[in-house]
Formats: structure tokens, sequence, C-alpha cells
């Protein structure tokens, strides 16, 4: 099918980052950190946040916590951003009772990321969806992030889906740009999923992106959005450029996402521990000390 450029109807904005959660020493949700970092992204370049992704250490929140995370911050940021709620998980009842738990709460979006470790065929990929596609009217973004779930959502999958009113998006993780076109011209708007390649997505018709470095580079990366998109590509060259120690530092450790991204909003200020829910651990003072000088070399501490 022909459609118009996805580039020029961007349905959850622009820039997104895929926020972290806060927790208390104890274990528990901190609601008012996590409105802290809703807070500062939308005073910082974002037009649309995500609550409850990998990010956001989904796989170890209750439903009943995703519940309260989404509240909190659809109080924080009332209608200046976008609140898209994560409800993939490898369970379809699951993100079933997700979904419709973010749609009474009031999501503008949900974010539908590919089953993860069990591998279902294609044929059960496009059967989770519809599901949870079916359970409430809210416009969708899929979530194709094989290193992680280890399944490849297919373009005939895609091509499936795409004919469901409220499927309207991809966060692309994939990283085959070629591949990204060929989403856009069925009709999706395609998000980079990926920090180091959201200047390549730019160039292949996507809308924006969903980050990770956000949480500490949000008016960088709107800043580079905004120039490729006005036709300044050397501008928007020049700010990725300058990010990338950043991005290296953020992304590009072993022990990476959801701890970096809380030690780098701890070092702003805008969190007084860097705590996450095991399996995962948060980075010792050595990786702090690596993420502070990457992110200084970006001139963003």
């Amino acid at each position: 099918m022909t459609t118009t450029p996805a580039a020029s109807r961007p349905p959850f904005g622009r820039v997104l980052t895929a926020m972290a959660t806060a927790f208390h020493d104890d274990g528990s949700v901190d609601l008012d950190g996590t409105a802290r970092i809703a807070t500062h992204l939308v005073d910082h370049g974002h037009d649309g946040v995500v609550v409850s992704g990998t990010t956001g250490e989904s796989p170890t929140t209750s439903v009943a916590e995703d519940g309260d995370v989404l509240a909190a911050v659809k109080d924080a940021v009332g209608d200046r951003a976008v609140v898209v709620a994560g409800v993939g998980t490898n369970a379809t009842a699951h993100s079933v009772e997700l979904a419709q738990q973010a749609a009474k709460i009031g999501a503008d979006g949900l974010l539908l990321v590919t089953p993860y470790y069990n591998k279902p065929s294609q044929a059960g990929v496009l059967h989770h969806f519809r599901s949870v596609v079916e359970a409430s009217d809210v416009p969708v973004m899929l979530y194709d992030v094989p290193s992680r779930t280890g399944t490849t959502i297919a373009l005939e999958t895609y091509a499936a889906a795409i004919e469901w009113d409220s499927v309207v998006a991809v966060k692309d993780a994939h990283n085959d740009f070629a591949r990204g076109v060929r989403l856009t011209q069925l009709g999706y708007a395609v998000y980079s999923g990926d920090d180091i390649s959201t200047l390549g997505w730019l160039a292949h018709g996507a809308v924006g992106v969903v980050s990770v470095l956000g949480h500490v580079a949000g008016d960088q990366i709107r800043h580079l959005v905004d120039s490729y998109l006005a036709g300044d590509h050397a501008a928007a060259l020049e700010a990725y450029t300058r990010m990338l120690p950043a991005v290296d530092a953020v992304m590009g450790v072993p022990n990476y996402g959801a701890t970096t991204a809380k030690a780098a909003l701890q070092l702003l200020g805008v969190l007084d521990n860097r705590n996450v829910r095991a399996p995962l651990v948060p980075l010792d003072d050595d990786e702090v000390a690596a993420l502070r000088e990457g992110l200084a070399a970006s001139g963003l501490l």
C-alpha cells in the first residue's frame, strides 16, 4: 500500500524515553521518584514517555505496580506529553490484563513487545498481538527487539497487524534500515529503538526515537531530531557526534539499561539512589566513574 510518509505523522511525538522506574531502598516502587523522572524528561526535550518497558524493569513489576506507575506519571506530566504504557510480556493473558488496565487509567498509547523467551511462531506472535490489540482501542506501538526476545517480527506479520486500526507504529531495535523503509511503506510510523542508530533511522524515514540516553540527553536528542527534520543535516550530525561518548557510556557496557539510566539520573540529582531489582544489580563505583566520564565528555555533566 502507498501511504503518507511516516515522518509527517508521528502518532506519539518525536522524542520519547523508555523511562526508568524508581525504587526505594526496601525494593518498593518509589512513585514520587518515578514522577520526578517523568517531569525531568518532559522539561528536557521530550514530548512523550514510555513507562513499564524494559528500562522500567517491567519483568520484575506487578500488574498493580504498573498501574500505580502509569497513574503517577500521567499525573506528573498532565497534557505536556504522550504517555505510552508498556504492556508486553511473554504471557498473552497477562498482556491483555495490562492493556485493559492501561486503557482504564488513561494511557495515550501501548508499547507491545514480541513475547520473549518462549519464541512463538509468527502465527503465535500475530495471535498474541491481536489478543492485546483487541483488548482496548488505545493506539499501539509494536516493539521488535530480537536481541532480547529471540524472535524477529516477520514482514508478513507486520503486514497483517497494520490492518488493525489501532496499530500505528513500531519501535525498531532490529536495525535493518531497508526493512524499516518497507515498514513505512506498509503504513507504520517507525521509531528508532536504539540510540546509536537514531540518525540513521531518521535518514530512512523514521519519525523519532524511543531512547534510553534521553534520561540524561533529552535536549540534545531533541536538537538532533529537529535539526535533521528541518534539513540541517550537518547540525544533526554534529549533535550525534557530540553524544557518542555518552551513548557508549550508557549503552555500550555489559551492565546497561536501567542500571546506567538510574546512575545517570543520580549523577544529575534527579534520583537520590540507583536502586534496581534483582536480577539486575546497581552499577558499582568504578562503573559509575566510567559513566560520569562518558557523560562529561559529551558535555552532559
